[in-house]
Formats: structure tokens, sequence, C-alpha cells
């Protein structure tokens, strides 16, 4: 038995009296390692898979029990709005409804927390969004302008801003155009008057001669469409007076409705304290302080709008969330502080709900006379929110009264989802309040509390630069998403930027401003303003001085999964309070990593923009490519859009040849047509111009200019219509800007003029020197046409839509049967 005790070592309770207890341990390493077998591998994954599953449920269980799938709402609403937006041809009303229908009939039958119902939940709110956004679009109904055009505008003035230079912008509400007679007139525009004239004020009726244009579409496909935000703010076309406008009797007063003459008085005070701010404070400050209390931001000039912009200050000219905290804290705290002084006050009433009545009085008024910008309904909509909860002694900042603001606005305009303010805005809010959040969920402080006055002077200055710096950098984090999608640039010095100014925003300029604003009735605002205008001085030379320390990063267009990617991670990081936030991190990791290792899209050969006016061509080799144009001077406001897209500082300017006059152009109106000598003429001319192109730039004589390919074919553009023989007889791909009938070249050549051009929008093409099969386009526009681009498919002359460009194809010789190949070779491949 002893030897049986000892070879099984349990038979002394000393340790190692036995050599079987000693020599366990390393019996035990000598042994084969265990290797499962397949079904116990499997049974292992299936345990672990069970738990994190369980794991996910209790998670879940959590986020219901705390209310957070509330905060969830406004983030379907949005993306049904955003859906239903961004589509082709979104379903009917009708057919949203069946799909709303069925989808909440299981809802009725019971209201358990399923993961099933939660995710019917979520398709009855997306389906929801869906039918707001087409609710605005059928509410709305704006005229768009189809066609530029130059005419005798008449109307009335309901807004105006002034500009750095003394021009002024007006939005006129049309009453009557005549030489010619508009058929199809804007409700709505926006003129630019540069002459010297007496201001109307607004209300009085203005009266000029005007060249007007339909909102431009996108500078390239995929950028931002400016007809899309004309149409849902009302405006039909946009122009600028060819003279100086002249003041009609019998303007006031036209407003008829109650709502439209409180509409007219409220932004003819806002206009008032806009002269007197500037009136006080010339120069760019009068203009920062006017665009940080009204909203009016044109009267800044470009130097400043762009410091601020480089500089990543650009945020604080809008009227947003710190704007609006500010003005309710300053006068929260005050009148709290003052009510304080009277102590039958402080004992007999609850002077804490008293001063949030008062905040809730002052921010209404800032945000009416603000110009209702959607940063500053957010803001508004949050502060009022905040506001109210005290009043009830509820949690003042909190995500639940976020989302509230963001059901209201997307109720009302869920048109804001599709722009960069609404996504901006909310975004910095969310990340804002969840970091701060957990800040506070932190188990411990990281410093011991400071007992001496300088220590804890020392230890409150310490919490202010960090709360700054925390501040800017999770805000900077939170729209750095947006502005890389939207803008295609990033400020790489932001932070440092708003580190060193918004202690002047917070402490200087704010409080200045909202007591100079309390002053004005009295006639005491100067020394406030002025207080205001050394801090703005200040403000601007911070952002002078981080200008010049570099522009920032240029993205080039990246793909619509980055973000969708980003945006769903950064919602569930902010939005959910257990462990499961981290799968947005994770989200927002596996998406980038994807964007940034992708191979990156090879630019497109050729862009044209919708008016055919601006060509540009990348010439040479990938590593020596460039950027040649047909235009010296490209328009500005087309190429500034250009440039971060195609990554591009300078463009190759075109090489101007004295090759002789171009005949005269015939009178069309009269019926001349060109002779047979002026026709040969042309053909000479545009034979040596041809003769004379080049492979790395555009050769031009005046109206017409030549570029030859590597391949050997050539890209003619031509601004006149009698030109259009000539070039298709001796070109490969031809670009009018002009209007014309024809739809193709005889010749065989791609043609695309004004008129194609205008139901496509701007282009693309890819495989001009280098695709055998033929040519890949991306147009602007596809599929059906949608409210905000119905114009460009009008024919004035017959009242309908131009059912010659319903289906718009540059390279179809017919409208009833396409050829089978619709793109011609242009490649000399014989495909």
């Amino acid at each position: 038995m002893v030897d049986v005790a000892e070879r099984q070592g349990v038979g002394h309770a000393g340790p190692g009296e036995t050599p079987a207890r000693r020599d366990l341990p390393r019996a035990i390493d000598q042994l084969p390692a265990h290797r499962p077998t397949a079904s116990g591998a499997l049974v292992l994954t299936r345990n672990r898979l069970g738990r994190i599953a369980l794991h996910i449920r209790q998670c879940t269980t959590d986020e219901v029990r705390h209310g957070h799938l509330f905060l969830f709402v406004p983030v379907c609403l949005g993306a049904g709005a955003a859906i239903w937006f961004a589509v082709k041809s979104p379903p009917s009303a009708s057919v949203l409804l069946s799909i709303l229908a069925v989808l909440s009939i299981p809802l009725v039958r019971s209201l358990r927390h399923t993961a099933t119902h939660i995710i019917l939940w979520g398709a009855c709110l997306t389906v929801i969004g869906m039918l707001l956004a087409e609710w605005e679009t059928r509410r709305l109904s704006t005229v768009i302008l189809d066609q530029p055009l130059v005419t005798t505008v008449s109307g009335i003035v309901e807004r105006r801003e002034q500009g750095a230079a003394g021009e002024w912008r007006y939005t006129v509400r049309i009453l009557q155009t005549v030489e010619p007679t508009v058929r199809r007139p804007p409700d709505r525009v926006n003129l630019l008057a540069r002459s010297k004239h007496v201001p109307a004020a607004i209300g009085e009726r203005l009266t000029g001669r005007a060249r007007l244009s339909p909102p431009s579409g996108p500078a390239l496909p995929g950028l931002n469409d400016f007809a899309f935000q004309s149409y849902f703010a009302g405006i039909g076309a946009v122009g600028f007076f060819l003279g100086p406008p002249k003041l009609e009797p019998g303007g006031q007063g036209e407003a008829v409705s109650l709502a439209a003459r409180f509409d007219a008085a409220l932004f003819s005070l806002r206009d008032r304290i806009s002269n007197r701010i500037r009136a006080v404070l010339p120069g760019d400050p009068g203009a920062f302080a006017a665009s940080i209390i009204t909203g009016e931001r044109r009267s800044m000039s470009e130097d400043a709008t762009e410091v601020l912009r480089v500089s990543g200050l650009a945020h604080i000219t809008a009227i947003s969330g710190l704007n609006m905290a500010l003005a309710a804290g300053i006068f929260f705290v005050g009148l709290r502080g003052l009510l304080s002084l009277v102590p039958v006050l402080a004992q007999r009433y609850p002077i804490k709900k008293i001063a949030a009545v008062g905040a809730l009085i002052a921010t209404t008024g800032y945000v009416l006379i603000s110009g209702y910008q959607v940063s500053a309904l957010r803001a508004y909509l949050m502060t009022a929110i905040m506001l109210t909860a005290v009043l009830f002694d509820r949690p003042a900042v909190s995500l639940r009264n976020l989302a509230l603001a963001a059901i209201a606005i997307l109720c009302v305009q869920p048109s804001t989802v599709m722009g960069p303010s609404f996504q901006m805005s909310f975004a910095a809010t969310a990340g804002l309040i969840a970091g701060y959040a957990g800040w506070r969920a932190r188990p411990r402080a990281i410093l011991p509390p400071a007992r001496s006055v300088g220590m804890r002077i020392a230890a409150a200055s310490a919490t202010f630069v960090c709360g700054t710096l925390a501040t800017s950098l999770i805000g900077g984090m939170a729209t750095a998403i947006f502005a890389i999608t939207h803008f295609h640039r990033l400020s790489t010095h932001g932070l440092e930027a708003n580190l060193a100014a918004m202690p002047l925003i917070s402490i200087v300029v704010m409080p200045a401003g909202f007591i100079a604003m309390l002053m004005m009735p009295l006639g005491l605002d100067a020394p406030f303003f002025w207080v205001m205008g050394q801090g703005l001085e200040l403000v601007l030379l911070v952002a002078h001085t981080v200008a010049g320390w570099g522009g920032g990063y240029i993205f080039p267009r990246l793909p619509a999964s980055f973000l969708i990617g980003t945006v769903a991670g950064m919602l569930l990081l902010t939005l959910l309070r257990t462990s499961l936030r981290h799968v947005g991190t994770a989200l927002i990791a596996v998406t980038v990593a994807a964007t940034w290792w992708a191979p990156r899209e090879k630019p497109s050969d050729v862009m044209i923009s919708e008016d055919a006016r601006l060509v540009a061509v990348w010439t040479g080799e990938d590593t020596e490519a460039t950027l040649a144009t047909n235009r010296a001077r490209p328009s500005a406001f087309l190429f500034d859009q250009w440039q971060p897209v195609l990554g591009i500082d300078k463009p190759v300017p075109p090489l101007m040849l004295d090759l002789g006059p171009l005949p005269p152009g015939p009178d069309w109106r009269l019926g001349e047509t060109w002779t047979d000598a002026q026709q040969e003429e042309a053909g000479m001319i545009f034979d040596r111009l041809i003769a004379s192109a080049e492979t790395r730039r555009f050769v031009c004589i005046s109206q017409a200019c030549a570029l030859k390919l590597i391949s050997g074919k050539t890209i003619v553009t031509v601004d006149r219509s009698e030109l259009l023989g000539a070039a298709c007889d001796r070109a490969d791909l031809v670009v009018l800007a002009a209007k014309t009938r024809q739809t193709y070249c005889r010749s065989g050549a791609v043609l695309f003029s004004q008129t194609s051009l205008r139901a496509t929008g701007a282009i693309e093409i890819s495989g001009v020197a280098s695709r055998p099969q033929g040519l890949a386009i991306k147009t602007s526009f596809e599929g059906a046409a949608r409210p905000w681009t119905a114009h460009r498919l009008y024919d004035w002359r017959t009242g309908e839509a131009d059912a010659e460009h319903m289906a718009p194809d540059p390279f179809s010789r017919g409208t009833k049967r396409p050829p089978t190949n619709p793109m011609p070779d242009i490649n000399g491949s014989g495909e």
C-alpha cells in the first residue's frame, strides 16, 4: 500500500517527501500536446460564438433599458431622406405608404423589444424619412429657370447683403419680366448689383436689366449640385444686373400675409443691425462681427475668408452651438447672478428657472436675427431643449436632447441632411457630448485636489486649456469625415488655431457682442463693439499666422463606401454606451484602411464643364501628367472646385496663334448662311490649326482650340455653331460651346454641345487614348429627371419637356433607334 501511495504521490502530506509527487510536474510537461478532434473544435467554436451572442444580447438589453435606441430615430429618418434624394428613381408615395403599412402590422400585434422588432422599427422610420423627403419636395415646387437669358425684372426685395467691395446682393421676389417676357418665370432670384446705385431697402420694389441663369449643376460628376440647394431654398435663378437697378414706387406694403410682413420686418431689423455693426467697426472686424451676430458673411474680404478656412477657424463665422451656448450661458449666469443679489427673490422664487426662461427668450431673439441658418436652428433647438429641461429639473446636456433637435429639423426640412452644415453640426455636437460623458464617467480624478489658492488658479487654467484642446480635437475629428468628403480639404493646424482663438471668442468677443446688443436700443453699444472688434482683430491675426504654416491636406474623390462606413462607425461610437460602441471603432478603422489600401481610380482623360466652355485634358505619362485647358483664364467658380478633386495647382494654359481672323458669323435671325468662299476660308484656317496642334497643351485661335492626343487623334473646341462643320470634318472629338440642333457629326466624330450637356451636366471621359473598345463616359445626371433637374429638359418653345434629350446620348445619330455600338472608336484600333 505504501508503494502504491508513493507512486500516486499522496502517501505523505509534506511536500517533496515522495519521488512521485516531486516528479509529477515534469511528467505532465513530458505528456504529448492535446489535439482536439474536429468535433471538439466545432463544439469549442460553437461555445465561443454562443458567449459572444450572449454578450451582444446583454449589451443590447442594456442599451434598450437606458433608452439609447431612441437616439437612432433621427438616424433612420435621415437615412431614409438621404436615400430618397440620392437614388435615381425613388418609389412613389403610394408605394412607400404600402410598405409602411406592411411593416407596421407585426409592430402593432406585439410590443416586445426583440431584435426583429428593432429592425422593423428602423425600417419603418427609414420609410417615414423617405415620405418626409417627398413631402418637402412636393410642398416647395420651386420653379427653376430653364436657360440663361437677359430680361428686365421687377420685384420686391426680400433679402439683401452688402459685399466687401460695396456691391449688393439682393433676393428678389419676381413680379414681372419684360423684353422678353419669361413664360416660366422663377418666383425668387438672387441678383448681384455691382454698379453704384441707391440701395433698395427690404420691402421696396426694384427693377433693372439683368442676366439670369439657372443655378449651376455639379462642376464634375459627384460634386456639389447647387441647383439642389437652390430648389429647397426657393431660389429659381441667379444672375446680375447689367447696370444700376432703379427703385420703383409702390414697393412698400406689397407683402400681404401676416407671416410675410413679419418676415420682412425681421430681416429689416437684421439689416439695420448689420449696418450698425459695420458702421462702428469698419473693415474685416466689422464684417466678422456681423457674421457672428446676424449671420451675414458676404461683407468679409476674400483674404480674411480664405485664411479663416485654411487655419480651421471658419466655423466661428457660422452661428452654431458655440455662439448659441455662449449667448445662453452669459444671459443665464448674468440674470441668475443679478436675481441672487435680491435676497427676497432668491428665497421665495426659483431664480434658476427664471434665468432659464430669460435665456430662452434671448436665444430666441438671437436665432430670429440670424437668418434661419441650419447651424443656428440646430443650436437653438438644442439650447431650447436644454433650457426647458432645466425648467423640469431634467439633465440639460444629453444626446437625447440632440436627437430631439435633429428629429425636429428632419421633420420640417429633411433636405438639410444632404448638406455639410447639418452633417458637420450634429457630428461635432454628438462627439462633444459623448466625449465629455466618457470623461465624467472615469473612475477617479487624474490629479489630487488643489489646496492653495495658487494651485487652484493653476488647476483652473489647466482645466480651461485642456478643455479647449479636447473640444477642438473632438470637434475636428468628428467633422473631418465631412470636410474630406464635401470640400476635399483638411486643415492640419486647426488644433493650434482653435487653442489660441477660442479663449478670445469665449472671454472677449461673445460677451462684449452680447452686451453691445443689449445696449444698442440705448445707443450705448459702441464701446462694447469696440472691445469685440479688438478681440476679432486678434483672432484674424491668429488665422493669418496659422494659415502661413501651410494649407493642409488635399484629398481626391473618395468612394461612397468611405462616407457610409465612417458615418456608421461614428454613430455607433457616439450613441451607444456599452462595449458594442467599439464595433463603430472597428468599422471606422476597417473603412479607413480599405480606402487607403484600395487601388486609386485612374483620373478621367477629358473633363468638360456643363456649359462646354471649359475643357481640360490630361496629357503626358502618369508620372509627368499635366492638365491642359482650352482657356487661359478658366472660370474661378469652376476651377476652384476642380483643383482639389484633380490634385493640381495650375493648369497648362493654351498657346495662342495668329492664323488670321475667321469669317464673321452669319445672322441666323435674317436667314443668312456662310458662302462657299467663307466656308473654304474657315476650313483652311482649321487645317493650319490642326497642323499646329501639340500633345502637351491646347493650341488656339480666336474661338477655336485644338489638341493632339498621343494616339494621333485630335480634340477641337469651338465657340460658334457655324464652325461646327469644319471642326467635325477634321477632328475626332468636338466640343461646341454653343447651342445647336445638330446631335452628331456626319463624319463620325464624337460631338458634345451645350444642348447635349444641358441634359447630362458636366461629364468626364476615360479611354480617349488607351481604351480600344471605345469611350467610358461619366455624366452628372442619370436616370429620370428629379424636381431640381427637370428644368434641364424643359423646352420653352413647346412648354413641355424636351423629348429629344429625355434619354441623352451624345453618340446617338437619332432619337428613335440609337446605333448598336454608340461608342465610336477614336483610337485607331479599327474595332
